[in-house]
């Protein structure tokens, strides 16, 4: 099983980025899947979830600007990132519980780690 990460980039306060996140080796919209990042000196955080009943969960810091989605046909998950903020600069992962469809907030229940996504937002 692996997760491999695309996306990311330098922005302005305001911009907008994507992230892509490409599952192999099991059925990524059947199970947990989730965002986390982690800014310089700080925790991994999670971002958000994406649960096997298709409910998402975000972080109140992204609320109404970040929105995360699965694509079945790709196999897939996305974050789709809006009105960026400096604060949101950070190495961004995305992670998978294969058993699970409900996604724990302990980011060390997750085995299964994509290789991480720069977005650096400057004022």
């Amino acid at each position: 099983v692996q997760l491999a990460e695309s996306g990311g980039g330098s922005v302005q306060t305001g911009g907008s980025l994507r992230l892509s996140c490409v599952a192999s080796g099991y059925t990524a919209s059947d199970s947990c899947m989730a965002w986390f990042r982690q800014g310089a000196g700080k925790e991994r955080e999670w971002v958000a979830f994406i649960q096997g009943d298709g409910k998402i969960i975000y972080v109140d810091s992204v609320k109404g600007r970040f929105t995360a989605s699965t694509d079945r046909s790709e196999n897939s998950a996305y974050l789709q990132m809006n009105t960026l903020k400096p604060e949101d600069t950070a190495t961004y992962y995305c992670a998978a519980l294969t058993w699970s469809w409900v996604c724990p907030p302990d980011r060390t229940r997750y085995s299964i780690w994509g290789q991480g996504s720069q977005v650096t937002v400057s004022s």
